[in-house]
């Protein structure tokens, strides 16, 4: 075992060392290469080192390059040292994190971790919270608390009863929702096509105008960071409303309600406090090893009656017990991961995190328009939406990104565009990656004709 593990941390560090000088995306020949790993299933048992050297070999150089300072895609952050270096350990403990009898350390952590993240984003220290895997298990979980909440008031036990023959819940979405969220309210019963889809303004923004009327058994779903433009629906009069019509508030805040943790951009979540619950997201902009995300709910009642179980073999005590706060019962110790990032980075580590981070979406977003693009977006936060002219000319220029290889951003459709999308969330980019990663974009999007620089 000694040799084994002292063989993969060697591989790692290795793996590591190199991400820098390596292409973000892997060649087509290295993808390819994944079949080796296929075949029948071996007959007979074979040395573990052979097995960790194989998947490395093969495995290691098809990754994509995500840990690195260069990819832009798809909201994802890296992965801190320290977090790491606890996820390495906590593999070793193999701590079930369902029962504070069967990890009194998961359960404990769980709970600093929740008034740490409570505090840092101006949340109620009263409020209860779930780690689960990431935002669509936190969303499912913060509106499964919703639910449960609205149907009590009309007289309707959900856990006991179901949903056949209840009084209907009204969920209300802005048009620029997440598919996550979607899917949450699918998995819950409440349907997609069935929501009423509000309105938005040219930043995905919830227009407060086209607002319907709310009543107690509504719930209201709202963004704090849309996905492409980093924009906030307008949280104060929403939950303004809501609170007086009896509605529920639930906050889709994936990556934007982290902008609560600086002083320069805490202003984007005034009045987002006032909701309901939240689902936020930590291996994005916390930057933690995948899967992780917590579930906060206002009154944790709540969240622990759509949550909870009971069985004669489970043994609780007058402890917070994890497994009453989220759809797991056995999963993983997810909440060291966080103790380590939060402890390791601190309140002003965090803010340096997230303002640079920022600041080098607005430098990207200026470099691009003084080239003669146009950045579709307000740059708020730390998204840019760019257009390179055509819709063609813009899918061109980000399939040529992707192959070349420098960097990776992706493609979206935003406001009836085909666009570029550019999220910068990661502790590892640096300057240097940034002004790289600008000129592979600004040679491929000019094609032999010149800029403007």
């Amino acid at each position: 075992m000694k040799d084994l593990l002292t063989d993969s941390a060697a591989r790692s560090v290795r793996y590591l060392a190199g991400i820098r000088g390596r292409r973000v995306a892997p060649r087509p020949e290295e993808i390819a290469r994944l079949e080796a790993l296929g075949g029948p299933l071996p007959q007979s048992p074979s040395d573990p080192a052979d097995t960790l050297a194989l998947l490395d070999e093969i495995g290691s150089p098809a990754t994509v390059a995500t840990t690195g300072g260069r990819y832009f895609g798809f909201v994802i952050g890296g992965t801190l040292p320290a977090a790491l270096a606890v996820n390495w350990l906590a593999g070793a403990w193999d701590q079930n994190a369902g029962l504070s009898v069967v990890s009194p350390v998961a359960a404990r952590i769980e709970e600093i971790v929740l008034g740490w993240i409570l505090d840092l984003l101006g949340l109620p220290v009263t409020c209860g919270g779930g780690f689960v895997t990431g935002t669509t298990m936190a969303n499912f979980t913060s509106l499964a608390a919703g639910r449960t909440a609205l149907l009590k008031r009309a007289g309707w036990n959900v856990e006991e009863d179901g949903l056949f023959g209840a009084p209907p819940v009204k969920v209300v979405v802005g048009e620029e929702a997440h598919v996550s969220l979607l899917k949450a309210l699918s998995l819950l019963g409440l349907g997609r096509s069935r929501v009423v889809s509000v309105p938005t303004d040219e930043q995905g923004r919830i227009r407060t105008d086209a607002l319907p009327e709310f009543d107690d058994r509504t719930l209201v779903c709202i963004q704090a960071g849309n996905v492409n433009s980093g924009a906030f629906d307008p949280a104060p009069e929403i939950c303004k409303r809501a609170r007086e019509a009896g509605a529920w508030v639930h906050v889709d805040g994936a990556f934007g309600l982290w902008a609560a943790a600086s002083s320069r951009y805490a202003e984007l979540v005034d009045g987002y406090s006032l909701a309901d619950s939240w689902a936020i997201d930590c291996h994005k902009w916390l930057n933690v090893p995948y899967d992780s995300g917590i579930a906060v709910v206002r009154e944790a009642e709540h969240l622990r009656t759509a949550m909870s179980l009971s069985a004669a073999y489970l043994q609780t005590s007058d402890v917070r017990e994890p497994c009453h706060y989220t759809p797991e019962v056995s999963r993983r110790a997810r909440g060291i991961e966080l103790w380590a990032a939060l402890r390791s980075l601190g309140r002003e580590g965090l803010a340096d995190l997230i303002e640079r981070n920022c600041r080098q979406a607005k430098v990207i977003a200026g470099q691009l328009r003084d080239a003669g693009f146009e950045v579709l977006n307000d740059v708020v936060l730390n998204q840019v939406v760019v257009s390179f002219g055509t819709d063609d000319e813009t899918r061109r220029v980000v399939a040529e990104l992707q192959n070349e290889g420098t960097c990776w951003c992706g493609g979206t459709q935003w406001r009836g565009h085909t666009a570029m999308r550019i999220s910068l969330s990661s502790w590892a980019t640096t300057e240097e990656d940034v002004e790289r990663s600008l000129q592979a974009v600004l040679r491929i999007a000019s094609a032999g004709k010149p800029l403007r620089i």
